[in-house]
């Protein structure tokens, strides 16, 4: 009887557990469409390329991060570089879209790049990913689908969103502010003689 008793808890425990993650799922499923809806219509060309050719383009961890969902360890160089840079934006390191900006930076401490939005919201959607057993939304680059990090929300950040883009660094190009002004802007010609 006390057999049949510990079986039935079990079942119990499987059955709630099963249904409590049911429940994180429609929520956000539903999160995600709401997102989806609020967010610009996506007007970018894809870049896709295979395996090899993003091994030619990326260094291997930037490869293991971008393709393969990796993340970079917290609280490293790429971590102490990105506290030290100032005005400028940050592009994707596989296709050179614009990403993110020093606008929307802040230090989270949380040993990661953060921000607390992107600054071309057409260029970065979420997912819904389960690689820890429970949902997280993870972030990717709209453009080659490289994975970038995850957003967290209700943290209770002092930001404008209160939303956390936490993003590994290594999959980051920095611009300065004085370099993307000048690749926006034509030089003036030079006057001959002078």
């Amino acid at each position: 009887m006390k057999s049949r008793s510990k079986k039935s808890f079990v079942y119990l425990f499987l059955a709630v557990g099963l249904g409590i993650l049911a429940c994180y799922t429609i929520a956000a499923e539903k999160g995600q469409k709401k997102q989806e809806e609020i967010l610009p219509k996506k007007h970018t060309k894809k870049i896709t390329m295979d395996d090899t050719k993003w091994k030619e383009k990326l260094t291997p961890e930037q490869y293991r991060i971008l393709r393969k969902a990796g993340t970079e360890r917290p609280f490293g160089e790429v971590y102490s570089t990105f506290k030290k840079q100032g005005l400028g934006k940050y592009v994707c390191a596989g296709c050179d879209t614009e990403l993110f900006s020093s606008n929307e930076k802040f230090d989270s401490k949380c040993g990661w790049p953060s921000f607390y939005d992107p600054s071309k919201a057409k260029n970065v959607k979420t997912s819904v990913d389960y690689h820890l057993g429970y949902p997280r939304t993870e972030v990717l680059c709209a453009v080659c689908d490289g994975h970038l990090g995850h957003v967290f929300t209700g943290e209770g950040f002092d930001t404008p969103t209160d939303k956390r883009y936490c993003i590994n660094g290594t999959v980051l190009k920095f611009i300065p502010a004085e370099s993307a002004d000048s690749e926006e802007k034509p030089k003036k010609p030079v006057s001959p003689g002078k």
